[in-house]
């Protein structure tokens, strides 16, 4: 079966992404030829984005931060595009992610489960207050509260654990779901990448430029913005 015939036949999609989904709006991934993991900092980037090193090194966390994971310029791409559009036409149910950088919302999605968090969303380690995305952009340093606490941005750093409601609801949808699309991801992060497994639907359908097979029924190795672009809703 072909891609847009599987869609026609699903009324509950669900979408589980990865960095790939995001790539094609400018947005480096962490494990690819050029990504984060392959590029040559002080200290390398799996530590730099770790809970001890945050914790330790503040000012040096923020700068790789900053400079390396925050994109406020990247716009959606047509694979964020089309999926807010079957959403709208009542077939894709939920779009679960991994990514950090809200352009599945800036798209039109509206039930997005954010596993990692988001860059969007930022909090006073003291008081609990939110700040938006511009507190840490346009701050020196280390973004700082009023209340002189330091800001932290909303994302799952390593050794910090996923949120038990978003684990919850990703679980429902993809338990509910006829149809699991899985795109732009290599299903190495764990535990996102183990929720696949609670999949029961019909189809599975991997969209990924690398080999992946993930006990699929359809497996199409190309650009994911290309492939989705051509689905009629």
């Amino acid at each position: 079966m072909t891609l847009q015939q599987i869609i026609d036949e699903s009324n509950r999609i669900v979408f589980f992404g990865g960095a790939g989904v995001s790539t094609e709006s400018g947005i480096p991934d962490f494990r690819s030829a050029d990504g984060l993991y392959s590029q040559q900092y002080k200290y390398p980037p799996e530590q730099i984005v770790s809970h001890t090193f945050f914790v330790k090194y503040p000012e040096e966390f923020f700068r790789f931060y900053k400079d390396r994971m925050i994109f406020p310029k990247a716009k959606p791409n047509a694979a964020h595009k089309k999926l807010a559009e079957l959403e709208q036409a009542g077939k894709l149910h939920a779009v679960i992610t991994q990514n950090i950088d809200g352009l599945h919302q800036a798209a039109g999605s509206v039930n997005v489960i954010e596993l990692h968090g988001s860059v969007h969303r930022n909090y006073c380690m003291k008081c609990g207050k939110f700040y938006p995305l511009s507190a840490v952009t346009k701050s020196e340093g280390v973004p700082e509260c009023d209340c002189g606490g330091y800001i932290k941005p909303d994302v799952v750093l390593y050794e910090e654990s996923l949120k038990g409601e978003d684990i919850e609801r990703a679980v429902y949808e993809i338990e509910n779901a006829d149809c699991l699309i899985i795109g732009g991801t290599s299903l190495a992060v764990y535990p996102a990448a183990g929720l696949v497994r609670y999949f029961k639907g019909k189809y599975i359908v991997v969209i990924n430029k690398s080999e992946l097979d993930a006990g699929a029924d359809l497996v199409i190795n190309d650009s994911i913005g290309k492939v989705l672009d051509q689905i009629k809703v």
